[in-house]
């Protein structure tokens, strides 16, 4: 999955048109970093294992406090990562010291310090605006040499991360992209203005992580650990239709031609209870909310309004301006919840080994959408209708979506053999709200059967005694270390 996307929407950034802006940039070679990393991703069909290692290469630089700033997907499931300054030869042992896969960010430490001779770390500057030259510096394929570029900003705006499918603040600069750069500073006057992280695949259309951004991150980082990104969490609807607007009681004399109709506020949001279908957002922290949803960031420059969310840090506080029947308000939401934290089923987990349950030879675990990446979504219908679902969001009484992804044969499972990716509603007579309700209901069952019910209505029931008898058996035929994953072990 990573080769994928490093390859195919990350990679690096060699940017087109090295000229006079390139040769007249300031020399920041010696704090420009090549990475070199091994990484061995998670086995979601085979949840105990690992995948094969693959080498992985991308680029970083030099900040204050001794770190090296790079791309989270650079070292994302990292085993083993090395690093090189530009211009030398010496390669170091380096490690993860905090990771962000929100904002494909991740800092990198050394313990030799004769890495960070006469490395002078960069500063980090301010939001570039479109038209800025800008010079990209990084180690894409092809060469093992320092490359420096040249480009432009074109755009800045919300979009997707395609490493976590986050929606957030980036921008856009008019270049091709190799792999290899991902993680590479973008200087402007000599100052750090972003990280290069992706590009769209075959157009000559780059991304960095913008100042602001990475400045939130690092500020994150201030406590020693990363907290995330806060999310609202709430589905939004536009109001640029007048009737629309008439009907939620919107005058424009009133309003000022703001606002955006909350549509649903699913179950885990901080605004649950404050917030209401129907309601309007007419302002975020005082900044007005436009028809589009969209607010003013900078003078003629707009962008999404969960912008204004995601600048907090995690459990600060915002104030909504609401309209609620025809009465304007104003209600505080702390923001208690990480971005994208309501999906019924995760994006893209790192750094995680999965979780799992066997009993009887039969494989469980929460759906993620590893597993569905894993088999190139194809041949499991149902799972790809809950993950792409819009209404697939947690609710009080589904927090998340239970499957029996294999059945490993042996005797006593016998006629269930075909088995794959069922979404199991049901085990022992208790229905499911999470995967810890799986694991409680067959520990505790007392019966002479384990009885358990896919969504599609099929029943499996083995025979407690012999799912018991026959456990060591199976496991040793499929050389599985334990019957479950490490963080259920540690719950025992």
């Amino acid at each position: 999955m990573k080769k994928f996307l490093v390859v195919v929407f990350l990679g690096g950034a060699i940017l087109a048109g090295v000229g006079a802006a390139a040769s007249a940039a300031p020399d920041i070679t010696g704090a420009v970093v090549k990475i070199y990393v091994v990484s061995a991703e998670r086995d979601y069909w085979t949840p105990w294992r690992r995948e094969a290692p693959s080498a992985v290469y991308g680029s970083g630089c030099v900040i204050d406090g001794r770190r090296i700033l790079t791309s989270a997907h650079v070292v994302a499931d990292a085993r083993f990562i090395i690093v090189k300054r530009a211009g030398t030869a010496e390669k170091y042992a380096a490690r993860v010291r905090n990771i962000a896969h929100e904002c494909d960010l991740a800092v990198l430490e050394v313990d030799d310090e004769n890495f960070f001779a006469g490395a002078e770390p960069l500063v980090l500057g301010d939001l570039v605006s479109p038209r800025d030259a800008v010079t990209v510096y990084g180690f894409p394929e092809g060469g093992e040499e320092l490359s420096v570029t040249a480009g432009i900003v074109s755009r800045v705006e919300q979009n997707v991360y395609a490493h976590s499918r986050a929606r957030l603040l980036s921008a856009q600069i008019d270049a091709a992209i190799n792999a290899g750069s991902s993680g590479g500073p973008v200087i402007r006057d000599k100052s750090l203005v972003g990280i290069a992280f992706q590009a769209r695949k075959g157009e000559n259309i780059s991304y960095m992580v913008p100042a602001p951004v990475v400045r939130r991150f690092l500020r994150d980082l201030s406590d020693g650990r990363y907290d995330g990104i806060p999310g609202l969490e709430i589905k939004t609807q536009a109001l640029e239709n007048p009737d629309l607007r008439r009907k939620l009681g919107l005058v424009s004399e009133d309003h000022g031609f703001r606002g955006v109709a909350v549509s649903r506020v699913p179950h885990g949001s901080p605004a649950e209870g404050l917030l209401l279908p129907g309601d309007v957002v007419l302002a975020v922290d005082g900044r007005p909310v436009a028809y589009d949803g969209t607010v003013e960031f900078r003078p003629g420059e707009r962008t999404d309004f969960n912008f204004l969310v995601q600048e907090k840090d995690m459990n600060d506080s915002l104030e909504l301006e609401i309209l609620r029947e025809g009465q304007s308000r104003k209600i505080r939401v702390a923001l208690s919840a990480p971005l994208d934290s309501c999906r019924l089923v995760p994006f893209l987990q790192y750094d995680q080994d999965p979780t799992f349950f066997i009993i009887g030879g039969l494989v469980f675990a929460p759906l993620a959408y590893n597993h569905l990446a894993q088999w190139q979504m194809s041949g499991m219908p149902p799972l790809l209708f809950i993950y792409y679902s819009e209404l697939a969001e947690i609710k009080a009484d589904r927090l998340e979506v239970v499957i029996l992804v294999q059945v490993l044969a042996d005797e006593v499972n016998l006629g269930y053999h075909f088995l794959q990716d069922e979404v199991i509603v049901e085990a022992n007579g208790v229905r499911l709200k999470n995967f810890a309700d799986l694991v409680r209901a067959v520990e505790s069952n007392k019966a002479p059967y384990h009885e358990f019910v896919t969504e599609s209505g099929i029943s499996v029931v083995l025979s407690r005694e012999k799912a018991e008898a026959r456990r060591e058996a199976i496991l040793e035929n499929y050389a599985v270390g334990a019957d479950r994953s490490d963080d259920l072990r540690e719950r025992e």
